[in-house]
């Protein structure tokens, strides 16, 4: 047996804190307290040890109990001695956990049991024991003690194995918890909380620990220029250190627009967008943004059939509203450049033409997307990039507003979702090199995958269909409530801090088991650091104090380099 399962074995020493009274797997365990009620904490990891098996389960609730209420409505000290007073309420008042049920795992007898030999040796050419979920519970007075480090890191992994990345600690004992970063990586995930809850903090470790893995690409849509190079918080006026500062030689910083600057600092390459690669699908996802009617789809359809997927931007952008000209009767008819003229050609109606080029005119001018680049094509060099292992931060530099995001992440995501799914089947049908695994980041996700939106978004097609090929989203948002239900269902990984807000604490429990027990916890967690993880990269829901995004951060993400980048480290030596 290993190190780990001997230690799991031998945990006569440890303090129990109670015993089983009662409960069930629907409606949760109870165990009566035999320690200070002020030792657990709603959220803390317990494991119950019941013959040849532990359980391992999330205290949700605590409730006061008496054996007979008047003692718990009139307190004695004031009408006996102190000694017979604590002795009173010791067999009167007592306090019950409410205990969420998770897993289970076959431990075996005890090290000295005469049981264990025969025990072990049917075991032998067999992988050891796994947690397994639940499907049973602990027989009545089975003991209760709070999850050693040993029982953390048989379930969640211990930091420095291969695939593990320690996202915090657990609130009581201070163990390390692990999420699995292949399994992080293998569905869409997301990261939530209210605004100032640290959600952005977390959202750079858990970038930083994908990067360092280097199991999957990494895009990340930069809304507000937070993670790629150094920045400053808004909150304490402290330095942050960028991604890009620490990953020199694997991040690419990625501006938008041809003279683009993040924080002051030049980028390493520029995303310019050819007029040709805009597309009616692209358009029409701006209907709330740019106020657009039923009849918008009829016109694209339309500059379609007349110039052409490639060409009808251009041609439309062209055009004039309201332009006259006079016939040879001395009539004022439409100008040959006018929105009318080609709209009496071809049978579409001009004030719905007209009300369409007019809307579009803040999309014509935007500076980053012009006819036609020059050698280049910015689009296929950020896909290539993503590739061949680099990872891309897309800073959207001084163009923040919701139309630059909106087209532009949606317009990218397509087509990567084209290249990815290219590739994937290149690898099945003809043997070609597997696609390397990519996960997309997605600031603001409410903005692009809400109820209306959702349906005309690559965002929610990468959701639903893309794990098969390779891409999966990371979505991080404050109002999880307003993504699109079907979405949210898709969701493998939650990590959420505080919510403020009923309605999302629900969101981010949607379709997941227990998660009646989960509301409260979730609801009640502290304004910053504390999060809970659910769902597929973690084995059970589990609350812990997250990292801090600071110094040591980096010196334990990266002992060997004390907390630089491979190229900060050849600078330092001359090179």
């Amino acid at each position: 047996m290993s190190d780990m399962s001997k230690l799991i074995n031998n945990k006569s020493s440890d303090q129990p804190i109670g015993y089983v009274v009662g409960g069930g797997l629907k409606a949760n365990l109870f165990v009566r307290l035999t320690v200070p009620s002020d030792q657990v904490q709603e959220g803390g990891f317990v494991v119950l040890e019941s013959g040849n098996w532990q359980f391992y389960g999330l205290v949700t609730d605590l409730q006061l109990g008496a054996s007979d209420l008047r003692y718990a409505e009139k307190p004695a000290d004031n009408r006996l001695s102190p000694t017979i007073t604590r002795l009173l309420n010791e067999q009167t008042l007592y306090t019950n956990l409410e205990v969420l049920p998770a897993l289970m795992l076959e431990r075996g007898p005890e090290l000295d049991s005469p049981d264990y030999e025969a025990w072990a040796k049917a075991h032998q050419n067999e992988n050891l024991p796994r947690p397994l979920p639940i499907k049973t519970v602990p027989a009545h007075h089975a003991l209760a003690r709070l999850a050693s480090a040993g029982d953390v890191a048989e379930i969640f992994g211990e930091p420095g194995h291969k695939g593990f990345f320690e996202i915090g600690k657990t609130r009581e004992q201070n163990h390390p918890v692990c999420i699995n970063l292949d399994k992080f990586v293998q569905r869409s995930a997301g990261i939530f909380g209210a605004t100032g809850s640290g959600k952005s903090f977390l959202t750079r470790i858990i970038l930083a620990g994908l990067i360092e893995h280097n199991a999957a690409s990494v895009l990340v849509f930069d809304m507000h220029n937070e993670y790629g190079f150094d920045d400053i918080a808004s909150d304490t006026g402290q330095p942050v250190v960028g991604l890009r500062s620490k990953f020199a030689s694997r991040v690419r910083v990625v501006g938008l627009g041809r003279k683009s600057t993040i924080r002051g600092k030049t980028p390493d390459l520029t995303l310019e967008i050819n007029e040709s690669d805009i597309q009616p699908a692209d358009i029409e996802l701006l209907a709330r943004e740019l106020n657009l009617r039923d009849t918008t789809s009829t016109t694209l359809d339309a500059l379609i059939h007349s110039f052409g997927a490639a060409k009808w931007f251009s041609e439309f952008k062209k055009m004039v509203v309201g332009a006259m000209e006079t016939d040879d009767d001395g009539k004022k008819v439409p100008a040959p450049d006018s929105v009318a003229f080609w709209a009496n050609q071809v049978g579409v109606n001009v004030a719905a033409a007209e009300g369409l080029r007019s809307k579009l005119g803040r999309v014509f001018t935007r500076p980053y997307i012009v006819e036609e680049t020059a050698g280049v094509d910015p689009l296929k060099n950020v896909i290539e990039a993503l590739q061949a292992g680099q990872h891309v931060i897309l800073s959207f530099g001084d163009y923040e507003s919701d139309l630059d995001y909106l087209l532009v992440s949606n317009l990218l995501t397509r087509k990567i979702r084209d290249a990815w799914e290219e590739r994937t089947n290149d690898f099945r049908s003809h043997g070609k090199a597997e696609p390397r695994p990519l996960v997309i980041a997605v600031e603001e996700a409410h903005k692009l995958l809400n109820r209306e939106m959702a349906s005309q978004t690559s965002f929610s097609t990468i959701a639903r269909e893309m794990r098969k090929y390779y891409v999966t989203l990371l979505i991080i948002d404050q109002r999880p409530s307003q993504i699109y239900d079907e979405v949210m269902s898709q969701l493998g990984t939650r990590v959420s801090g505080w919510l403020g807000d009923e309605s999302d604490v629900a969101a981010v429990l949607s379709g997941l088991a227990g998660r009646d027990a989960l509301r409260g916890m979730l609801a009640r967690l502290q304004p910053k650091e504390e999060v809970v993880l659910l769902g597929w990269g973690v084995p059970m829901p589990i609350l812990v104090r997250s990292r801090r995004y600071d110094q040591k951060f980096w010196d334990e993400l990266l002992p060997r380099l004390g907390g630089k980048s491979v190229d900060q480290n050849l600078k330092d030596l001359g090179f």
